[in-house]
């Protein structure tokens, strides 16, 4: 099983910025993005979620976002999409930092989850 990450902020720039940084203690862990809306908005847009699931060479993918209307539509991109997706409520780059270095290693996801328990952020 190979797993990916997919990021999804308002802000496109966030979304495409993360790698850069994610990268550098995860080269190989396969990462999309979907960032602001279809015009290139503040927003986010199922559409863009669902190509980054596709365009993603995992089988399973790993998604975390940066605001709760994000969340909305990656629940629905979810629901739609053909690959198996975990999503994380987590802070963004904290969470996504701790996945994909611990992808990289070759830690399970199990151990994964462990990692990402802390970094949760509370309704």
């Amino acid at each position: 099983m190979s797993y990916g990450l997919t990021i999804v902020s308002h802000v496109p720039e966030i979304a495409e910025g993360l790698p850069k940084l994610l990268k550098q203690v995860a080269k190989d862990v396969p990462m999309t993005t979907a960032g602001g809306t279809n015009d290139g908005e503040i927003g986010t847009s199922m559409e863009k979620i669902m190509k980054a699931f596709e365009d993603n060479a995992a089988n399973e993918i790993l998604a975390f976002y940066d605001l709760g209307s994000a969340k909305m539509n990656l629940e629905m991109a979810m629901e739609m999409s053909t690959k198996k997706v975990h999503l994380y409520d987590t802070a963004l780059i904290e969470g996504v930092y701790t996945a994909a270095s611990l992808l990289q290693a070759g830690v399970g996801l199990d151990e994964v989850e462990a990692q990402l328990k802390p970094l949760t952020i509370k309704d």
